[in-house]
Parts: structure tokens; C-alpha cells; sequence
């Protein structure tokens, strides 16, 4: 189950009846008026459509995928109301489509962004280093629905393996959560200490981006920190997550510096309440 999945799935009981703006990410924000969403810096929307999953048709060029080859993935979205595809689409974190791309090891992790083409369907080239199964999570928000976590699946055959280049960094993050052994479906405060903090600068929309994958890639959460957050008062980013299920997870976080964005990854383990 994605992110907004298990937001959706809150109950809409007690919630003011004079409330207008929501935030699309985090439709639990909501105000009186418009503003920016205190968690995740998107700008607040006069009343959010029912929620509906959107189908996202892929295609891969060639249609066997070779490990160190070139791919190229194309995404069709489609309207499941009207069966058209969707060529609409706002911008979420400044960006029409992310899309992230990670190997059945977790060995692999990309965060890019694909290609708007004239029809409204999305394309990516990429080099995926390895023959085995990758997941893609595709991240977007059609005009007239809500934002979307979509998960796809690419089986990529023997070929001549790459080695993917360390990514580069200007700063050392570290790793503390709250509870220490984090509990499946309660919420996890996930603390991460920055050396040096100074010169830390928004990144597509957001203080950082973190995905989250179980082990066995069925569940991947994508969430933002506190836009509030002020590098020049505290060394320290907050994220807060639920892990929907009991298991190992590997973290990704993403934060630029400088002009440099930094990734980096973790590993945690959660136990069953």
C-alpha cells in the first residue's frame, strides 16, 4: 500500500465544516484559506474530487529490457471515469512526473524525471545495471483527480552488467528514529543529522525527499519533511512515517546542498505491535 493510500483511507468524520483548502498530499492539512501545507510545502486547494486510483499503462523500448542497455520506459495514464488517457496533469514538487526506480536488491535507486510528450504520456530513458525484476513508482497528479502513487514492475534479462557510480556528496547524514525499534503501523519519527547543515537549500519543491521499500518492494512510501524547517536553527531534518506492515525497509533520503543533492540510504527494521 502507497503513501496516499493510507491517507485516503482516514476517516473524513469531524472534520469542520467550514474548512475549504486542503493540501492534495496530505489532505488531512487543512485551513480556512490558502496557503502552503506546513508538512510538505505544496500549495493548499479549494476542496479536493473523491479520491480514484488512475491505471498507468507502461511500455518498455526495447520490449525485453537487457541489463547495461538503454531502455526506454514510456507511461500512459489513464482516466479510470472515461477510459481516455489523461494529457492534464498539475505540477507536484515542481515537477508534471517523478518517477522512482529501484532493483529487486535495493542495490539500484533512481529519482527521475520523465519526459512530457504532446499526446500527455511520459518517457525515460535509463540504463538499468542489472538483469533481475525492478519496481518503478510513479508519482504524478492529474487535473481533476488527486495525486497518485502508481507501482510498476520491469523485468530486465541478462546482458552485460554496468556498475552504477557512487553518488556524490557534500555533507554526512546520519540516522536516528523515535521509537529506536520502530513498530509496524505506528507512527516512526525518523531524525536525520546533517554535517555541516550550512548551505542546505530546498530541492524540487521540498527541505528533502525520502522513499521508503519494504524488502519485498510491495509497499513504497514517498514523503517530505516539515517545510518549516530552518537549516540555519537546527543540524536536524525530520521526517515522520508509518510502516504499514512488520519487516526490513530500506530508506533513501535525498537532500541538496550547495547545489548538490545529496542520496543516501538505510536500512531499518520494524516489529509487529
Amino acid at each position: 500500500m502507497t503513501r496516499r493510500a493510507l491517507l485516503w483511507a482516514l476517516p473524513a468524520a469531524g472534520w469542520a465544516q467550514d474548512v475549504e483548502f486542503l493540501c492534495p498530499m496530505d489532505p488531512e492539512v487543512r485551513a480556512k484559506g490558502p496557503g502552503r501545507c506546513p508538512r510538505c510545502g505544496m500549495r493548499l486547494e479549494a476542496g479536493l474530487p473523491e479520491p480514484v486510483e488512475y491505471r498507468v499503462e507502461m511500455t518498455t523500448l526495447p520490449a525485453e529490457p537487457r541489463a547495461g542497455r538503454t531502455v526506454m520506459l514510456a507511461f500512459r495514464v489513464v482516466d479510470p471515469r472515461t477510459g481516455r488517457p489523461v494529457v492534464a496533469f498539475n505540477e507536484i514538487h515542481e515537477k508534471l512526473f517523478h518517477l522512482f526506480v529501484v532493483s529487486e536488491d535495493r542495490t539500484f535507486f533512481a529519482h527521475e524525471h520523465p519526459e512530457r510528450r504532446a499526446d500527455g504520456s511520459f518517457v525515460l530513458p535509463v540504463v538499468l545495471p542489472r538483469a533481475g525484476m525492478y519496481r518503478v513508482l510513479a508519482d504524478f497528479y492529474p487535473q481533476g483527480g488527486t495525486p497518485q502513487l502508481i507501482a510498476k514492475t520491469v523485468l530486465v534479462g541478462a546482458g552485460a552488467e554496468v556498475r552504477a557510480p557512487e553518488p556524490p556528496g557534500n555533507m554526512e547524514i546520519r540516522l536516528r528514529t523515535e521509537p529506536a525499534e520502530p513498530v509496524a503501523g505506528l507512527r516512526t519519527m525518523l531524525f536525520f543529522d546533517l554535517a555541516p547543515a550550512e548551505g542546505l537549500e530546498p530541492w524540487l519543491g521540498a527541505w528533502g525527499h525520502l522513499l521508503v521499500a519494504s524488502e519485498d518492494l510491495l509497499d513504497m512510501v514517498h514523503v517530505h519533511p516539515r517545510w518549516e524547517y530552518r537549516p540555519e536553527v537546527a543540524p536536524t531534518v525530520q521526517f515522520n512515517v508509518i510502516f504499514p506492515r512488520a519487516g526490513r525497509y530500506r530508506l533513501w533520503v535525498q537532500m541538496q546542498r550547495k547545489g548538490l543533492v545529496n542520496t543516501r540510504w538505510f536500512d531499518v527494521a520494524t516489529r509487529a505491535l
